[in-house]
């Protein structure tokens, strides 16, 4: 049987456990050698594939590629850059295609959250229609937890560990100074359109006066006075008020609290701080000494603080991307499937990216406290597994040790092309 070649890139925000499909992959390819020639890597995501800028991961060694799997970031470069329509920015999609040929590359892994679904899945219609013989493969990545069909993203499970651990340990430092000092603190958690990453915050207490004390969902329309007045209540009542908000809260009309005024790549409004405008809701308001804090890309690079679970479906499913398309399979994200709750198990299913790409999925409603500031029992049942387990990396010195690579560029074959 002839062997071809495999192409794999990152796509859109990084996380700390995005390298652990990426090990995945790379060490699935391999053991597959029989069948997989050279695996190269888009340098800076789907980017590195429009200019030719191909990364030989043969250079890598196999100590290096199986250090990925504690390495946060992405360790071949992501980007943000999404492909047009085929129909009006055709000559897009012809160029991958064009260097896929001029690589002998037939098997393609494109890692990333709904937007480089889209993409795979194109990529994948245009290969059939020009017929050059491809498997597009997507490998789910988002800390959003936004992908429909899998039960849960990879990437998320150790944002919710971090941001569960952090308003914890916030809380406490909080309830030790707030009858002199703060009275309020609000935390920003990540999360445009799904409140999932926010909801995460909640298991860091429970009922009562374990903090957080109110969550606020982008799926709650934000009602200033009815927010005020709660935050108040919780003051008086317990001496301060821990708050997580998802960046992505926004009022009634659509409006987002903290919007930026302009668009990401992907054409995202870009969100511009909702924990200051939150807290200067409250000094305007009730007068209260308050902080803030914005964790921002900590939140999402801490690795130092993963989910064993999460780095285990990380890892699990690009190893199946790479199954998938050495059994023939086409425009399939391989997705996790929740098997048993208690005691927590898991396995790995493939899923049609059809039903994938361009659709988001939100905290169901029975999942949201019926006052709208916390999450019921159900989302606690559901979030809970998805935290479990610690994967340290390796410390030198004191420091984390993370994977060193060559990232060594393969000579071109086409002419330049304008992005």
């Amino acid at each position: 049987m002839a062997k071809h070649n495999a192409f794999y890139a990152q796509s859109g925000g990084v996380s700390s456990v995005i390298n652990a499909s990426a090990c995945g992959v790379i060490e699935t390819c391999r053991q597959h050698s029989d069948r997989i020639g050279h695996l190269y890597a888009g340098h800076n995501g789907i980017i590195g594939a429009l200019t030719e800028d191909l990364i030989d991961v043969g250079q890598e060694s196999d100590e290096a590629i199986a250090a990925l799997r504690h390495t946060p970031g992405g360790a071949f470069g992501s980007c943000r850059y999404k492909l047009k329509g085929i129909d009006t920015h055709r000559v897009q999609y012809e160029r991958l295609i064009e260097v896929f040929q001029a690589h002998d590359i037939r098997y393609f892994f494109y890692n990333g959250g709904g937007d480089s679904a889209d993409t795979c899945l194109k990529v994948s219609q245009l290969s059939e229609r020009m017929g050059y013989p491809l498997q597009a493969i997507h490998v789910a990545k988002t800390v959003d937890n936004d992908l429909p069909l899998t039960d849960n993203s990879p990437g998320f499970g150790s944002v919710a560990k971090y941001i569960a651990t952090s308003i914890r340990e916030a809380a406490l430092d909080v309830a030790s100074m707030c009858a002199t000092s703060t009275k309020v603190f609000v935390m920003e958690a990540m999360g445009r359109h799904a409140g999932w990453i926010a909801a995460a915050g909640a298991l860091a207490g429970g009922e009562g006066a374990a903090p957080p004390h109110m969550v606020i969902f982008p799926e709650v329309p934000f009602d200033r006075r009815r927010v005020m007045r709660k935050v108040d209540e919780t003051v008086k009542q317990y001496g301060y008020c821990v708050i997580v908000v998802s960046e992505g809260a926004r009022y009634e009309d659509g409006s987002f609290l903290a919007d930026a005024g302009n668009t990401d790549a992907f054409g995202h409004r870009q969100l511009g701080g909702v924990a200051p405008t939150l807290a200067g809701m409250v000094k305007q308001d009730l007068g209260y000494k308050y902080h803030w804090s914005v964790p921002d890309y900590l939140q999402r690079s801490a690795r130092h603080l993963a989910s064993r679970v999460d780095v285990e479906q990380a890892y699990a499913v690009g190893v199946r991307a790479v199954e998938c398309a050495l059994e023939g399979k086409n425009a399939i994200m391989p997705a996790i499937r929740r098997d048993s709750q208690s005691p927590y198990s898991w396995s790995i299913f493939d899923a049609p990216l059809a039903d994938i790409a361009n659709q988001e999925k939100f905290m169901p409603a029975d999942f949201i406290r019926e006052d709208g500031f916390g999450i019921t029992q159900p989302c606690r049942d559901y979030l809970e597994p998805l935290i479990q387990g610690e994967d340290f990396p390796p410390f030198v010195n004191g420091m984390p040790d993370y994977a060193k690579l060559k990232l060594a560029t393969v000579p071109k074959k086409l002419a330049p092309f304008e992005i």
